[in-house]
């Protein structure tokens, strides 16, 4: 337990809509002046030109000045497939700890190997400032916050739950659920499960009914704008995927023949060999350029 607030603040939320990758990052705070953690942010990416920018981060980061806030926690649900993350920039920029959840390491043994990455890169965890184990607590200031395991996307995959002062549990699922009428995440990358996947999700989905969730990505079907807010309730009720009354066995059924059909998402190779290092880029070569491996035939 990490020095958890004996009572609870007020909660606040601000969210930040990525569009070119459906991505949505967050800043949690209990008041403006206090203390806050940044989730699942985003390092943009041209992959023609083969060229980082900052300018998504650096949108949290005039956020986060804006209310004077200290950064304590820079988290991550999980090593991102689709964005590179921004939290090496960020916490050079705002200070605060990079955390993911402990089964990180067995993402990066696995990707080590696919990458076939230099042997100074250690599958240990070091790369992040904390570990999460299941179940742990921590405080976001004067927040109450917990890490839950919820693994089936990848195994590694982590949900907060961070509590506010007299109002519903707010969870920041990552990608282990979408909206209600988008369903559930992929299984289908090296370590996921689409059995544990259906557990995590009824494990979160035995929460109270008003439970806020905030999603991580939203694809929202023709004639919807994003969102990325729903409710226990509501996902219990309409979730295309896993609402009440679908079965482990419909579920696994229907993940594995829709996953098969999918085609690898755009930025995954370069996503993960940077999300796996805390959002760090890969050191650079002799020549002083840093470089992204690209396996052929691999995957």
């Amino acid at each position: 337990m990490l020095n958890t607030p004996a009572s609870c603040a007020s909660r606040q939320v601000k969210a930040f809509f990525d569009p070119a990758t459906w991505t949505i990052s967050y800043v949690v705070y209990d008041h403006g002046g206090g203390h806050c953690a940044i989730i699942d942010s985003v390092l943009d990416f041209d992959p023609k030109a083969g060229r980082t920018s900052t300018k998504s981060a650096d949108e949290l980061i005039a956020f986060v000045q804006a209310q004077r806030l200290s950064v304590q926690w820079i988290l991550e649900t999980h090593a991102h497939a689709d964005h590179l993350s921004a939290a090496h920039y960020l916490r050079k920029k705002l200070g605060g700890k990079i955390a993911i959840g402990a089964a990180i390491t067995d993402v990066q043994q696995v990707f080590k190997g696919i990458f076939n990455l230099e042997p100074e890169f250690h599958p240990d965890g070091s790369q992040f400032d904390h570990l999460f184990q299941p179940g742990e607590q921590f405080a976001i200031g004067d927040l109450r916050a917990s890490a839950l395991a919820v693994p089936g996307h990848t195994p590694a995959c982590m949900a907060y739950q961070v509590d506010g002062a007299g109002e519903p549990a707010a969870v920041f699922v990552g990608d282990t659920l979408f909206m209600p009428d988008v369903g559930s995440a992929r299984c289908d990358f090296p370590g996921g499960n689409a059995q544990a996947l259906y557990k995590s999700v009824r494990s979160l989905l035995t929460l109270p009914a008003n439970t806020r969730l905030y999603m991580c990505h939203d694809y929202p079907p023709e004639g919807r704008t994003a969102a990325w807010e729903t409710t226990v309730a509501e996902q219990r009720a309409g979730n295309i995927h896993l609402r009440d009354g679908v079965s482990e066995q419909d579920f696994v059924a229907m993940r594995r023949q829709r996953d098969a059909g999918l085609a690898m998402p755009n930025l995954i190779l370069p996503s993960v060999q940077v999300n796996i290092r805390a959002g760090a880029l890969p050191p650079p070569d002799a020549n002083g350029v840093a470089y992204l491996r690209l396996p052929l035939n691999l995957l």
